[in-house]
């Protein structure tokens, strides 16, 4: 017995190891790179007291019996499946509700394996806490439920029988983003793409490009650039290349492989929701060349006007969770992204809330191919250890994350730096600190948070509601959320309300609504009826409709989305039911009152 404790305690020791082999390299735009998928069934191994080994043997070795004498307590070659990408809460029921370690094993071949390529294991989000091990040696670790990351395999690759193994934990804890509490499904498991990723010895890892706008105006646009090379022996010079607008230009290299340059362009046109133009764009540094599809914007807050390419917009959106209903599952597929976003142009919108995390990259590049704007954030939500500095660190590192992989994304114009926190000391410093984090990596984009009035500290019931948040001081934009007529008074009550600012921004109610049974009709007064939901909208749009520097609203929601929070018999049943669609795709009455409201617009 002492002797297992032992070796679960060493297992834990180097569980917690930093990498060996693996280095975590970001790399962008993994889309348009040369990969082999890893996606479909892999087998599984639970793990419910989140040992990482069975009798002693750590799970990530693979061990198999020598003989019919030999004692393994563990086995992936017998076991189980799970489909990857996906939860696995929505494959198996006894896992609906399950919170813990699901180790997965790929195995596959690679007869192909070139000389002087790199090779990585690429992971698109795997919720919450990652273990990442190749033929039996540990990679490395990955925090973050909705990141992508990245772990180099090359030294380890064989040309036959290479097995992968990834643990997953998607135990809730205080210190995690989010924390213990959330309204949404606690999806656990690998729940985006798995690829195997072939690039040069020396490569682009990653590259930023976007509209100078100080040549907003000019004839002659400049775009500015910045490359990041992975690897040794570094070529001199790169080159961008930009067919439709016959540019073929070649820049220097700096020694530490990080060049910024700028393009003078002719005949640039700009990206817009009514005209999504995007660019094929070719970088080619020494034996690499990767292309993306780039749209070209600015985006500013002058006064208390949003302006996209100098000229005001108002941003007519909706809030989005990253799940199919219809599956409930983790949106993860084209398909997916193309279900909702074609839900959201039904409904007229020119933006969404990507609430309240990273949402999947396919939903972003397609939001940039159909002209919606975009805001995204973090799970910076309820409970957050606003005086733990290894929180504000993992912050910091998933932001990085999420700008690293969508800066070149037009249709992305807000960064959120949380969801209805209180203002307090210490969340002041913490989100304070944030975003001047990320405006030194991404000015190109404004900062909002949405923020809940204190009904104690800022709110008159009976008349004005003021918000005068100190964290406003870092934002551009003034974002809230106000459920007024649905968690406090009733719809009606909306009447004679008015807002007041202390700071002279743009604002954008970031959430209102409520919540509505679809197929449960009665009279307007009646509670999760369609026409409550219906009359809530009305006298809402009503209210907001008066505020002064109304630049835009993202009512919460498009589409019903699970929540264990939301229990209430035959009614909400695990669904949050603010949704102006069903969870099996049908529209309720408030749908077509935002619809119209935003023909109007």
């Amino acid at each position: 017995m002492l002797k297992l404790k032992s070796n679960l305690v060493l297992l834990g020791l180097f569980l917690m190891a930093t990498s060996i082999f693996g280095q975590d390299v970001f790399i962008s735009n993994t889309e348009n790179r040369n990969f082999t998928s890893l996606n479909g069934k892999w087998k599984f191994v639970l793990d419910p007291f989140q040992t990482g080994g069975m009798g002693g043997m750590p799970v990530y070795k693979n061990y198999q019996p020598k003989d019919k004498s030999d004692r393994v307590e563990y086995g992936f070659d017998n076991g189980k499946n799970l489909w990857v990408p996906g939860s696995w809460n929505i494959q198996y029921p006894e896992l609906t509700y399950f919170e813990g370690n699901v180790w997965y094993r790929k195995t596959f071949d690679k007869p192909d394996k070139t000389e002087g390529k790199r090779y990585f294991v690429h992971i698109g989000a795997a919720n919450y806490k990652t273990t990442v091990s190749f033929n039996g040696e540990i990679l490395g670790h990955h925090e973050g439920g909705f990141t992508p990351f990245s772990f180099e395999i090359t030294d380890l690759l064989k040309e036959k029988d290479n097995f992968l193994i990834i643990g997953v934990d998607n135990a809730r804890a205080a210190d995690n983003i989010p924390s213990k509490v959330s309204d949404w499904f606690n999806h656990g498991g690998i729940t985006r793409d798995v690829k195997l990723i072939e690039v040069p010895s020396t490569f682009i890892n990653n590259y930023f490009l976007s509209l100078d706008k100080s040549t907003l105006n000019q004839k002659n646009k400049t775009l500015k650039g910045k490359l990041e090379l992975t690897g040794g022996n570094r070529p001199k010079t790169a080159r961008i290349l930009i067919p439709e607008l016959k540019l073929n230009q070649e820049f220097d290299v700096s020694i530490d492989g990080t060049t910024e340059f700028s393009i003078n362009t002719k005949g640039l046109e700009l990206w817009s929701p009514k005209n999504p133009k995007l660019y094929e764009v070719t970088l080619v540094a020494g034996k690499d060349t990767i292309s993306d599809q780039i749209g070209f914007r600015t985006i500013e807050a002058i006064g208390k006007q949003l302006v996209l390419n100098g000229e005001p917009i108002f941003l007519k959106g909706i809030c989005l969770h990253d799940e199919n209903p219809l599956r409930k599952d983790r949106a993860n597929s084209i398909e997916d992204a193309q279900l909702l976003l074609g839900w959201a142009q039904e409904l007229g919108c020119n933006f969404l809330r990507l609430a309240h995390y990273p949402h999947q990259e396919k939903i972003v590049r397609l939001a940039d191919k159909l002209g919606i704007l975009l805001w995204e954030e973090l799970p910076l939500y309820w409970g957050i250890q606003w005086d733990n500095p290894e929180v504000l660190e993992k912050a910091k590192k998933q932001y990085a994350e999420m700008i690293n992989r969508d800066y070149n994304r037009a249709s992305t114009i807000i960064w959120s730096i949380a969801n209805e926190t209180a203002s307090i000391p210490d969340r002041n410093a913490f989100l304070g600190d944030l975003a001047d984090y990320i405006r030194t990596m991404d000015d190109t984009r404004l900062l909002s948070a949405a923020i809940k009035k204190d009904q104690e500290l800022d709110g008159h019931p009976d008349s004005v509601y003021t918000y005068n948040d100190p964290l406003i001081e870092k934002l551009d934009i003034i974002s809230l959320n106000e459920y007024l007529g649905w968690y406090g008074g009733a719809p009606e009550e909306t009447r004679g309300k008015s807002f007041e600012f202390g700071f002279e921004k743009p604002v954008i109610v970031s959430e209102f609504g409520g919540g509505a049974l679809q197929g449960y009709y009665a009279d307007k007064q009646s509670r999760w009826s369609e026409e409550f939901q219906e009359h809530l909208y009305k006298e809402s749009l009503a209210m907001f409709d008066k505020i002064d520097g109304l630049s835009g609203m993202a009512p919460w929601i498009l589409v019903d989305f699970m929540s264990p929070l939301r229990q209430l018999p035959d009614v909400q049943d695990g669904w949050n039911r603010k949704g102006l669609i069903s969870e099996k795709g049908q529209k309720k009455k408030a749908f077509f009152v935002l619809q119209d409201y935003y023909k109007k617009k």
